[in-house]
């Protein structure tokens, strides 16, 4: 796997390139950028150019995550609120319009990815979804892989984003070139019992996973937790992670704690990508 982090981390802080290096630091070879304009302003040029020369610097593969809200203004207790596949085709359209805000930012930084989601927390799975879901990923695929950014959709915790439903989202748009980035935590929430919901996930999507993102819980909510805290069987994860190609990103996706500093996550992290490797080594002996 590549050992790779999310700035999900640090969402409360005004991205920097202090921050990626700590990030770096710790043996991150990617580094996914959470799109949110209090953390990471796409659109302030000034900002943009900052992290597109530290990446230049830098030897980090770079993806990006989709804005999740509307506004500048965030707490941590802010729900998201931006949904490509709304009912309402106004608030679909303006979803959109933000993500590509979003994704013009790859003229500048080396975006080799973006990660999607179709639709909100318990969103339904009905004939609207799956028109909406096709209409959203045909309408962004096309902006973004005119600057040469991939297209990836996200298991979530809703109906729509079953590994069965991306599936047929995928089949249904004939989306060649649009992939899958694994969510081991939303896996496991959905079935926890004996490694249920990441053994279906993996076999279901094993041929469409682009990027993995890694945290654990306890099977309850969604914690996001360093991988080792919660209930999640990473022997079972490696071993499955081990039979992707090597170079697929395994981004750490962890929530923010007030309390880190940069030093502390670099720290956290290092131990992350040792406990995984540990893992990996052990079901190879």
């Amino acid at each position: 796997m590549q050992p790779g982090i999310s700035t999900y981390v640090f969402l409360h802080q005004r991205l920097n390139p202090g921050l990626l290096d700590a990030l770096h630091n710790s043996g991150a070879q990617a580094i996914e950028i959470f799109a949110a304009r209090h953390h990471f302003d796409y659109a302030d040029r000034s900002i943009v150019r900052d992290i597109a020369a530290w990446f230049r610097s830098n030897e980090v593969a770079a993806s990006l995550h989709q804005p999740l809200f509307s506004d500048s203004h965030w707490s941590r207790h802010t729900a998201p609120s931006l949904n490509l596949i709304d009912p309402e085709k106004s608030r679909r359209i303006d979803a959109m319009d933000e993500v590509k805000r979003a994704i013009e930012s790859a003229e500048q930084i080396p975006f080799r990815a973006i990660t999607l989601h179709l639709g909100l927390k318990d969103e339904p799975w009905n004939t609207r979804a799956l028109e909406n879901s096709l209409t959203a990923i045909e309408h962004l695929k096309a902006f973004a892989h005119a600057l040469g950014v991939k297209i990836l959709l996200e298991n979530l915790q809703n109906e729509v984003t079953t590994p069965q439903h991306l599936l047929e989202i995928l089949r249904a748009g004939h989306f060649d070139n649009v992939g899958v980035t694994l969510d081991i935590g939303h896996a496991h929430l959905s079935a926890p019992e004996n490694n249920a919901g990441i053994n279906a996930a993996f076999e279901v999507l094993k041929h469409r996973i682009a990027e993995l993102h890694l945290h654990d819980n306890q099977g309850v909510k969604n914690d996001h937790l360093w991988p080792g805290s919660g209930s999640i069987d990473w022997a079972n994860v490696a071993k499955h992670i081990a039979a992707l190609p090597p170079s697929t990103p395994s981004i750490l996706e962890i929530a923010l704690d007030l309390e880190e500093t940069p030093e502390s996550v670099a720290t956290k992290a290092t131990t992350a990508f040792h406990f995984l490797e540990d893992k990996a080594t052990s079901n190879q002996t």
